[in-house]
């Protein structure tokens, strides 16, 4: 599982000329699954981390400006988005290869039950994509701020 997390000053996210999510301040997360996620993921040591981590990480600011204060500690909002093209191979040709993304039934019961263990655990709002539908995102990335979680880092946990 990798997830690019973007600290937004806010977020939406349209699907065929509809609104179905938007936050304020918070975090923007694309979430994809590779080949070695499994319907035994969630729940794993991996997971919970990555979940964890996703709420605890420090960057957003305190009144002096240093990145000190986390999702939970802000109360900000998260919104989550499916994108199997962050398992892009881009070594050989011009044409990347998504082969190493899992396979979109496995995915899909991946990012729902992400979505569910994240609204669960988000501080503030919390809104999602449409696993497959093709999407608008319109967001401000605050500082820039972007970092990537990779499952494949605390596979040893």
């Amino acid at each position: 599982m990798r997830l690019l997390v973007q600290r937004v000053r806010r977020a939406r996210v349209e699907v065929e000329g509809r609104n179905v999510g938007e936050i304020g301040q918070g975090l923007l997360v694309l979430a994809g699954f590779g080949q070695a996620d499994t319907p035994d993921l969630p729940g794993s040591r991996p997971w919970t981390t990555l979940c964890s981590k996703l709420m605890e990480l420090r960057i957003f600011p305190d009144d002096e400006g240093r990145l000190n204060l986390s999702l939970r500690d802000t109360g900000g909002g998260l919104i989550l988005v499916s994108q199997f093209t962050l398992y892009a191979d881009t070594r050989r040709g011009r044409r990347p290869s998504f082969s190493g993304a899992a396979a979109p039934e496995v995915a899909r019961a991946l990012y729902y039950r992400l979505a569910a263990d994240l609204a669960a655990a988000a501080p503030g709002a919390f809104a999602q994509g449409v696993f497959g539908a093709e999407m608008l995102l319109d967001f401000v990335n605050w500082g820039p701020v972007t970092i990537l979680l990779d499952s494949a880092e605390y596979a040893w946990l």
